[in-house]
């Protein structure tokens, strides 16, 4: 079954202890990011002592209510333009309680390699997320079948990466 719209929303919104999501790719394409892109490739950068948002207050407000967000994103150096944008961004959702984790592969085999993009409900319900070649989304499929092989991913994910800071604090 594809989601998109409510049936989307009510996933992101109706977990009742762990979103987490795994994330392969090194460019996601989304045309209302473009502007931002642009402003950050001009040097353009949030503070991330004073920045908020509806995402950093949502999240500041799931790990109130005991419940937890996280991701592992896979990358290999050096950081295509997208990521260094993006991590700008991982740092700020970092301190407002994502747990944001890197799993770096520059300098070793993949232990993800075929792992697909992925959300991961309560470690009970798999969403598949599927991109066309150059980063866009093209669906959001729910998953039917046993959630085991990515529960499996999850924990290899989170074994081999590093958190988010810790990477950032080393290579820049």
């Amino acid at each position: 079954m594809l989601l998109d719209g409510d049936a989307w929303k009510a996933r992101m919104q109706g977990f009742t202890r762990e979103a987490w999501r795994l994330e392969t790719l090194p460019v996601y394409r989304s045309p209302g990011e473009d502007g931002d892109i642009r402003d950050f490739l001009a040097g353009e950068r949030l503070d991330p002592d004073t920045y908020s948002s509806a995402y950093t207050d949502g999240l500041r407000k799931l790990t109130a209510e005991g419940k937890s967000k996280g991701r592992v994103h896979v990358v290999t150096r050096p950081l295509t333009d997208y990521l260094r944008f993006e991590f700008m961004y991982y740092d700020v959702h970092s301190r407002a309680g994502d747990d944001i984790r890197i799993l770096d592969v520059t300098d070793r085999p993949n232990p993800l390699e075929g792992a697909p993009d992925f959300w991961m409900f309560d470690r009970a319900e798999v969403v598949l997320m599927h991109y066309a070649e150059d980063g866009t989304q093209t669906s959001r499929e729910l998953y039917d079948g046993d959630p085991a092989p990515y529960v499996e991913y999850q924990r290899i994910a989170l074994s081999e990466s590093v958190p988010f800071a810790a990477w950032v604090k080393v290579h820049g």
